[in-house]
């Protein structure tokens, strides 16, 4: 039961983790590299605002993903608007905003075990004799609600229709008077509220450091690759195959062992499904 009840809530963190990333490249194409980055900065402004600022921890939270989002809006429209279309030069400009964030943050003192952020219930409760912490349980209350949310938002909105629209055919959609950089803007947005949210559900779970910004951003990439690039559906099982093994990993060979799983799973699957579960991309037979 140990192995079941925190596989579910590893996979859950993990698809969290993803949802952004995905929601990103699968409208746009684009692959935000700065993810890690931006998930990161939600919790360090989420605890400035509180710490300094004076604000309470939901107005903190509240403001915190405002800005995020307004941050991953800016990216596209002043720098990554210019790039798109170049796959290597989406990703390294992606990557060195992220770069930049990240190590600007460590630079201005963003290290050590200073900065945390409370849980938001206190305590731990026994399912089915495990013991699980309340904000464990919180994370995937608050996962699965996202991922309903989502579904409901894309498939019952115009707004998330016309998302929808450029995910599947984005020329198609232009031709409909679909704006595509509009769409980015917002998908841009949207995925940098998305890590946010991911920030304040998990950071209460340990400090917020720099480090977690590039391991954020390694599970973000490994479960969108095995779930197939811009595939939402993908990207949510592919989660739960990684957050288990992750899970049974821990128990038989160590925790140190949990971002191995992570990375083999990136090589097996390039290997032998370079589109992943779900992917749309062309198989390398298709392509020669």
């Amino acid at each position: 039961m140990d192995i079941v009840i925190y596989g579910i809530v590893n996979s859950v963190t993990l698809a969290l983790m993803a949802l952004g990333f995905t929601l990103v490249y699968g409208v746009c194409r684009l692959p935000n590299f700065a993810h890690g980055a931006l998930y990161v900065l939600t919790g360090y402004i989420t605890w400035i605002l509180m710490n300094r600022v004076g604000l309470n921890y939901p107005l903190s939270m509240l403001g915190a993903l405002v800005i995020t989002g307004l941050i991953g809006a800016a990216m596209y429209q002043f720098i990554l608007v210019r790039v798109r279309g170049m796959a290597i030069s989406e990703i390294i400009a992606s990557y060195a905003i992220g770069l930049a964030i990240l190590e600007g943050l460590r630079w201005g003192g963003l290290k050590g075990g200073t900065f945390t952020l409370p849980p938001f219930i206190e305590g731990s409760v026994e399912l089915l004799g495990v013991s699980v912490d309340f904000q464990r349980l919180i994370v995937v209350a608050i996962g699965l609600a996202l991922m309903a949310l989502l579904w409901l938002f894309v498939t019952g909105t115009k707004l998330g229709l016309a998302l929808k629209g450029m995910a599947q055919d984005e020329r198609a959609a232009m031709t409909l008077g679909i704006d595509s950089d509009r769409m980015a803007v917002v998908s841009m947005a949207m995925g940098s509220v998305l890590a946010g949210i991911a920030a304040l559900v998990l950071l209460p779970l340990g400090n917020i450091v720099v480090e977690a910004g590039y391991n954020v951003l390694i599970m973000a990439v490994a479960v969108c690759i095995v779930g197939g690039l811009g595939s939402w559906t993908g990207a949510i099982l592919a989660a739960f195959v990684i957050g288990f093994a992750q899970i049974l990993t821990i128990v038989l060979l160590g925790a140190h062992f949990q971002v191995v799983v992570a990375l083999v799973a990136i090589i097996v699957t390039l290997i032998l499904r370079p589109s992943g579960l779900f992917g749309q991309q062309k198989e390398l037979e298709e392509r020669v």
